[in-house]
C-alpha cells in the first residue's frame, strides 16, 4: 500500500505515523536504505506538521485580535 502524501492527512495521523518512524529509526534494526528512506518520509511528515501547526496558530491569532470595528456594549456583572 503506497503511504498517503503527508499534505493528505489529518495532523493526527502524520503525527502517529511520524512516532512509528522514530521508533523504528531509534530500534537500529532497518536496514540502511529502509531507514534512509523512512528517515525522509519523517522529514516530510515533520514538516507538514509544523506547517498545520503554524497554519493554526495565524487563524488563533487571526481570531483573537480585538475588532475594531465592533460596537461598545456595557458589560452586565449578572
Amino acid at each position: 500500500m503506497a503511504s498517503k502524501k503527508p499534505e493528505n492527512m489529518s495532523f493526527e495521523s502524520a503525527l502517529d505515523e511520524l512516532e512509528r518512524i522514530v521508533a523504528q529509526l531509534e530500534s537500529g534494526e532497518l536496514p540502511l536504505d529502509d531507514a534512509l528512506k523512512q528517515f525522509e518520509r519523517g522529514i516530510a511528515l515533520a514538516r507538514h506538521g509544523r506547517q498545520t501547526l503554524t497554519n493554526a496558530e495565524q487563524k488563533i491569532e487571526i481570531l483573537t485580535q480585538p475588532d475594531d470595528n465592533a460596537p461598545l456594549q456595557e458589560y452586565d456583572r449578572d
